[in-house]
């Protein structure tokens, strides 16, 4: 079978969409990625079995509206010509198209018309990630057309894949039926995220953030809630893996609190490498905001650094207190740099608090194992081209719920009813 992804984002730090390329390569299907890539990079090459084609680089570097939009329609239109010119030489079988935004689902219009079946893969709402990343009302008319577009690309996509349990909900209540709308998690990949053993010699204490720097992300938070605390412990260092739109006002911000030295920041990595950085360091800090977005916006950072036994400084949204409670992860008032300080210092000083932590969340994580979890997305995409049903309701493995950490009953994605059902 041929399946064909589509993902404005950069295909070897992308775990979702690498996972899901590689499970299906793995079993003789032939994918082929088309992504974004960089100015080192080659335009076309074969990771693990996948065929990849980056059609056009990217800074994340966007400061308005408009400059985030033309990027992203660039790479509509190519993609649209790219998708098309593939399948009429050899059709796929499947599109699947990763968000954001939703309307990419739209360059496999010439596929589908050909018997190709469209996949939506959400990973953020696009209406609330706008609000936050530009501060705009859930009341605006943006905001509204943007709910709209939502709409329009999940009834275009023949099933539509939610990353969360709080966000398929949002999803159906607005935008697609339950029937046709599954939950799949950003699970880690146990062949990537596994000990390899520490290599690092220096004797300072590390606490890292991997991610992308916008502002619902907070990093703004631990740098201030660092900077409280680094005269207390010299031999701590914050190390900061990433990129986006407020990198400057973060240095400038450091440079402020005269932390230079202290914060460091680092290029973004591709999982392989940003694996031993986690393994490295002592501690990470997901210092997510709690505004609409990052109230739901389940970060796999938390998921990977908890399976590599790693211990987690986490905010406290409402996502994170939906599938952690703490004993696996160390939560923080979200917002608050006091409270973020004090839970740094608690962490440094108990060695014995902070291996314990770490040990109960590797037995957690193994409820959320891509590597037990990959068969729910291979029988999605054998279900839509007729390989076989589409697990539902009356299948025993989907009638199985799991308990997260923080004591919730969780049945999987397809068989929780619709809210006709419910009622």
């Amino acid at each position: 079978m041929r399946v064909c992804m589509v993902a404005y984002s950069f295909y070897e730090s992308d775990n979702r969409v690498m996972r899901y390329a590689e499970a299906l390569a793995a079993r003789g299907d032939e994918v082929d990625v088309i992504c974004l890539g960089t100015n080192e990079q080659p335009r076309t090459g074969v990771l693990n079995g996948v065929r990849v084609f980056r059609i056009q680089c990217r800074s994340r570097d966007e400061k308005t509206k408009f400059s985030y939009l033309r990027r992203i329609l660039r790479f509509f239109a190519k993609s649209v010509a790219v998708v098309t010119a593939k399948h009429l030489r050899k059709p796929y079988r499947v599109v699947h198209v990763h968000s954001m935004p939703d309307f990419l689902v739209f360059v496999g219009l010439g596929a589908r018309i050909f018997g190709a079946k469209l996949i939506l893969d959400i990973h953020d709402l696009l209406p609330e990630f706008y609000g936050a990343k530009f501060r705009v009302s859930s009341a605006a008319v943006i905001s509204r057309l943007l709910r709209l577009e939502e709409r329009a690309s999940a009834a275009f996509a023949d099933h539509v894949i939610a990353p969360n349990h709080l966000w398929r909900e949002k999803l159906i209540s607005r935008s697609v039926p339950a029937s046709k709308c599954s939950i799949i998690m950003n699970y880690p990949d146990p062949a990537v995220f596994y000990r390899r053993g520490q290599t690092r010699e220096c004797q300072k204490f590390v606490m890292i953030y991997p991610g992308s720097l916008n502002w619902h992300q907070g990093v703004d938070i631990a740098i201030r809630a660092f900077a409280k605390i680094s005269c207390q412990f010299p031999a701590a260092e914050f190390r900061i893996f990433g990129e986006g739109p407020t990198e400057d006002d973060l240095k400038r911000l450091v440079s402020e609190l005269e932390m230079e030295g202290r914060v460091v920041f680092r290029r973004p990595l591709p999982l392989w490498e940003i694996v031993a950085e986690i393994e490295n360091s002592d501690l990470v800090v997901v210092p997510k905001r709690k505004d609409s977005f990052g109230d739901e916006a389940f970060s796999t950072k938390v998921f990977e650094c908890m399976a590599m036994g790693v211990p987690v400084i986490v905010s406290d949204t409402k996502v994170d207190r939906f599938y952690f409670n703490d004993q696996v992860v160390t939560f923080f008032k979200g917002g608050n740099v006091e409270h973020l300080a004090t839970c740094m210092i608690r962490l440094i000083q108990d060695r014995e608090a902070r291996l314990r932590q770490a040990k109960r969340a590797k037995e957690f994580m193994r409820n959320f194992d891509w590597g037990t979890k990959q068969k729910e997305y291979l029988s999605l995409v054998d279900g839509l081209v007729g390989k076989k049903d589409i697990i539902g309701p009356g299948d025993p493995y989907h009638s199985q719920v799991f308990v997260t950490a923080a004591g919730s009953l969780i049945p999987d994605a397809r068989t929780t009813p619709s809210r006709d059902e419910q009622i």
